[in-house]
């Protein structure tokens, strides 16, 4: 962790957001044979067992933080972790890629709003040379004709959407219980309250609790190394990035899943698409030596708590 702590936090987070991007190398081929709820319930089976040995010290601490603590910790355990997730997955199910990672963009937007309104950062005017290259960016990596836009289905696009809000207002939460929570703290609460909300939607949606035997192996691996790894990685470097900043470096993620459709699937990009990527990874890159110029963020002490 010492030689982590001289990497400037928006970069882990860009990192955690590129391991992201290997997601769908799992996610994607499970929905022939386990739903999304059942792939859900187990990576938090999963995420708890690794975890549990700071489980009761972490509840202690949300606890004591205080009744505000608790519920962004159930926001962020319930709402990003478990239903985001299942939405996400859905989408990916019931909808085209292209759909579900257009509407995507929306989480940027709304980790800004909330950033703002919760935790008192306020975007400076060079903020907007930042974020409108990166959501320009990833519309044109998401989409072959950037000039024709299309989304396929009702379903998968208030499922990709769902799924952005609960994800961006995560990104503020977590950052707000980086206030009195040291990161694996923070994974920890995340993981235990995505658990029990992924338990309480298997009965609802009528789902089965395990999968088989191979499923299952690859949902171990996607919890460790998409959510283990990746989560605790990100929230070290929250900790240290104005939520803000750390919304556009997430966008680390859709390049990585463009990368991935190109040595994975297959798939060719068209040279629109690679301006997008070259946007999108210029606008990451220099997140760390423009931090300051872009975010007044107040201290973790001294920000206001959400109402």
């Amino acid at each position: 962790m010492r030689r982590l702590s001289t990497v400037p936090g928006v970069v882990l987070v860009s990192i955690a957001a590129a391991m992201w991007g290997l997601d769908g190398l799992i996610r994607k081929p499970l929905s022939n044979s386990t739903s999304p709820t059942t792939i859900v319930f187990g990576e938090h089976v999963v995420l708890v067992a690794l975890t549990l040995p700071l489980l009761v010290v972490s509840l202690r601490a949300l606890w004591s933080a205080g009744p505000r603590y608790v519920a962004a910790g159930i926001v962020v355990g319930a709402g990003a972790s478990a239903i985001a997730t299942i939405l996400f997955t859905q989408a990916l199910f019931h909808g085209d890629f292209i759909t579900v990672l257009v509407l995507q963009k929306a989480q940027p937007l709304v980790a800004v709003a909330g950033a703002w309104l919760v935790l008192g950062e306020q975007p400076r005017p060079r903020f907007a040379w930042f974020l409108l290259p990166a959501l320009a960016g990833i519309w044109l990596i998401a989409l072959v004709h950037p000039l024709a836009p299309h989304a396929q289905g009702l379903t998968p696009i208030v499922e990709s959407l769902g799924a952005a809000a609960l994800w961006g207002m995560g990104t503020v939460l977590g950052r707000y219980l980086s206030r009195r929570l040291e990161f694996q703290q923070v994974s920890t609460v995340r993981f235990a309250f995505g658990l029990i909300a992924s338990a309480a939607a298997l009965p609802i949606v009528g789902d089965k609790a395990l999968a088989s035997l191979h499923d299952s192996l690859f949902i171990a691996l996607l919890a460790l190394v998409t959510g283990f790894l990746a989560l605790g990685l990100y929230y070290y470097g929250l900790r240290r990035t104005p939520a803000l900043i750390a919304a556009l470096g997430e966008l680390a993620f859709p390049v990585t899943a463009a990368v991935v459709g190109i040595y994975v699937f297959n798939s060719n990009l068209r040279w629109t698409q690679w301006i997008g990527v070259a946007l999108t990874v210029a606008v990451v890159t220099l997140l760390p030596v423009r931090e300051r110029e872009i975010v007044r963020a107040p201290s973790l002490a001294s920000a206001p708590a959400p109402g």
